[in-house]
C-alpha cells in the first residue's frame, strides 16, 4: 500500500527485513540467511503503518476463496463466492523471497496444517483496551 515497488522498502528483500529462505532472493537481490524456522513476532522494523512482519515468517490465511482474478484493472477485487481453497498471502520462513511480495497469493484447504502458516490477530482503531 502507497508503494510502486514490490516490497514497502523497495525492490529488495533482505534476510534482515523478514524470515524466508535467503537462499532465494529476488533476481538481481543479494542471498542471505535462512533460519529453518520462525522468529519472534516483532523482530524486524514496521512499514510505515506501524504493521510488523508483514513479509515472510509465515503464511498468513485469508477469508478471500482462491480464483482468478480479473484480466483486467480491479480495485480490491474479490473472490469467487465458492471454492474450496482460501488465499494465503506474506510467504514463510521456508519459502523463497518472490512470495513474500504483497501481490503473491497461494492457496490452502482450510484443514490444512503446518508450522510456516497461521493467521494475523488484528483489532480496529479504538478498540484497543
Amino acid at each position: 500500500a502507497g508503494t510502486s515497488g514490490p516490497f514497502y522498502f523497495g525492490k529488495c528483500l533482505s534476510t534482515d527485513q523478514a524470515n524466508y529462505d535467503g537462499n532465494y532472493p529476488l533476481e538481481g537481490c543479494p542471498k542471505g540467511e535462512y533460519r529453518e524456522k520462525t522468529t519472534p513476532v516483532g523482530s524486524f522494523e514496521p512499514n510505515a503503518y506501524g504493521l510488523y512482519d508483514m513479509h515472510g515468517n509465515v503464511w498468513e490465511w485469508c477469508q478471500d476463496r482462491f480464483g482468478d482474478y480479473p484480466t483486467t484493472s480491479v480495485e480490491d477485487p474479490t473472490a469467487p463466492e465458492e471454492g474450496a481453497s482460501r488465499v494465503l498471502r506474506g510467504g514463510s520462513w521456508n519459502y523463497y523471497a518472490r512470495s513474500c511480495r504483497s501481490a503473491f497469493r497461494y492457496r490452502g484447504r482450510p484443514a490444512y496444517r503446518d508450522d510456516f502458516t497461521g493467521f494475523r490477530l488484528v483489532c480496529s482503531p479504538g478498540q484497543q483496551e
